[in-house]
Order: C-alpha cells, then structure tokens, then sequence
C-alpha cells in the first residue's frame, strides 16, 4: 500500500506563489494518474491537475491553467504543484491523489491513493 504525504501549504497573499510536494512511500505505476485536487471551506473537492507519467502529459483544470505547473520530481519520487499567482479562491485544502488512468482524471472515482491534505490559505 503506498502513502502518500502532502507538505508545503501554508498562508500566503494574493499574488504570491506556494510550492506543494506529494512524497509517496512507494512506486506507483506510470499508468497511473498523478494529481491534486483541492477541497475550499463548504465546498465538494475539485480537480486542480493531473500528470501522467506514461505519456509525460500534465492536464488542468480551467481555473488554474497558466497559473499553476504540475510535475514529478523522480529522484524524490515526489510530485509537485507550483502555484503562481494566487487569488483567494485559490484557498482550499490541497490533496494528491493517484488512481489507474480510465480517460477521466477529473474524477475523484477510482482513485487508489490519497494523501492527507495539505492546508493553503490565500489572503486579499
């Protein structure tokens, strides 16, 4: 059973910039999907982006498109989210989360692996 561990949330104001990492304990498969969602106060969790190793393709929600970069860091076996330019909607409780590739990312159904969440609060 891999883990996995979110780290780098924190406050910052609008129009900053936070780096999120994923660490997994283990090898998850380059046909998996690799993502984060995010889950804002009141509000159903929300895809953010998502990397698939298997084609090197990385995918994103329309909110944050030319804002945020997703990526894999392998000597870490960790997969990041540089997050550019953020707005207050942008707070929310940020998870990754990993699950087989079925056409649909943006799905939470399906996903395997899910870490605990990593807390980003972006101030106006």
């Amino acid at each position: 059973q891999v883990q996995l561990v979110e780290s780098g949330g924190g406050s910052v104001q609008a129009g900053g910039s936070l780096s999120l990492s994923c660490a997994a304990s283990g090898t998850i498969s380059v046909s998996y999907y690799q993502s984060w969602f995010r889950q804002p106060p009141g509000k159903e969790r929300e895809p953010v982006a998502t990397f698939y190793p298997r084609t090197d393709s990385a995918y994103y929600a329309a909110s944050v498109k030319g804002r945020f970069t997703i990526s894999r860091d392998n000597a870490k076996n960790a997969l990041l989210l540089q997050m550019n330019s953020l707005k207050p909607e942008d707070t929310a409780m940020y998870y990754c989360a990993a699950k087989p590739w079925d056409g649909s990312w943006y799905d939470t159904q399906g996903y395997d692996y899910w870490g605990q969440g990593t807390q980003v609060t972006v101030s106006s």
